[in-house]
């Protein structure tokens, strides 16, 4: 998992999909981290995503960087205790002047049964489970 968290860091945006209705949902994002040994990202509740993600957990995330490129697909599980959110947000500071760890508005979600698969033209493909 960590490979995973410092190729989504050094790629800095990957694009996370899911899925409204039958309809395929893509959308650039950029906050990563380990907490707890887990792999969190974050958004806010009131956003599409957010509601896309409680009606059908299961995400993919796609990150491009030095010719290679990662796939992590697994089920998004939300967290709503104030550290999960805290953590995040210490490690975005920039995120301090939407978001909150004591709204109700901060969502960080963490990935659970992942399987990472990391690619590129130059090797075979690569995949770790978390």
């Amino acid at each position: 998992m960590k490979e995973v968290y410092e190729f989504l860091k050094k790629a800095q945006t990957y694009y996370l999909a899911t899925v409204e209705g039958d309809w395929p949902r893509v959308r650039p994002f950029g906050t990563v981290e380990i907490f707890e040994d887990r792999l969190y990202i974050q958004t806010g509740k009131s956003k599409s995503v957010s509601r896309q993600l409680q009606a059908n957990p299961k995400a993919e995330i796609c990150a491009f960087c030095d010719g290679a490129w990662l796939r992590v697909s697994g089920t998004l599980v939300r967290d709503d205790r104030r550290e999960a959110k805290a953590h995040m947000l210490d490690c975005y500071p920039e995120l301090k002047a939407m978001y909150s760890a004591d709204d109700d508005n901060t969502e960080v979600l963490y990935f659970k049964d992942a399987t990472a698969t990391f690619s590129s033209f130059t090797e075979a493909p690569r995949t770790v489970k978390f």
